[in-house]
């Protein structure tokens, strides 16, 4: 038995692609059908959904500045840890401090996997109406405070990889695009 890879196993690149964004932006739209594209490609894909790393990683966690740096600390060493092992990974998650996400971005630099990170940029008032959740709803009612965007801070990217104004198109028109900038990346 030889522990030599074959040469297309070596040419596997993992990366992780970093969406981030308002509650109900749309990014874990996106996400979903970014994966089903690239797993209809035969690549291996992971999606580490926010709400999921919530309850099962990170439970315990509050929503102050420093739980959420932690919580978005925690997803970026997993999601690292998959991509400089051949897997795309795709992080759908609000991730409202700059210096948190920069952090993440380093880690990846300093381990040399590739980053990418993609801007969901819908406007509050678009996300406000999607509600997904029901969380604008809730905090209009005082129900809830601390709503990233409402009356708790979100640091837009300055110059993320990509930005997609996700009120202009379809979740399958964004996910094109992010397949375009992976596969003008060398990623794919």
């Amino acid at each position: 038995m030889s522990d030599e890879r074959t040469p297309q196993e070596n040419d596997v690149t993992g990366a992780t692609v970093w969406l981030t964004g308002l509650p109900s932006a749309g990014k874990t739209t996106i996400a979903h059908e970014l994966a089903a594209l690239l797993r209809a490609e035969g690549r291996q894909v992971e999606l580490l959904d926010g709400d999921e790393i919530r309850e099962f990683l990170s439970a315990g966690l509050g929503f102050g500045r420093e739980d959420r740096h932690t919580n978005v600390q925690r997803i970026g060493f997993v999601a690292e840890l998959l991509a400089s092992n051949g897997v795309l990974v795709l992080v759908p998650v609000i991730a409202p401090y700059a210096d948190s996400r920069d952090a993440v971005r380093k880690r990846h630099q300093q381990e040399g996997t590739a980053y990418v990170e993609v801007h969901v940029a819908t406007p509050v008032e678009v996300c406000s109406v999607r509600d997904v959740k029901g969380l604008y709803a809730k905090q209009a009612a005082g129900e809830i405070s601390g709503l990233t965007g409402v009356d708790d801070p979100y640091e837009e990217p300055e110059s993320p990889d990509l930005r997609i104004a996700a009120q202009d198109c379809s979740a399958a028109r964004a996910a094109d695009s992010v397949l375009a900038l992976l596969t003008e990346r060398g990623l794919l």
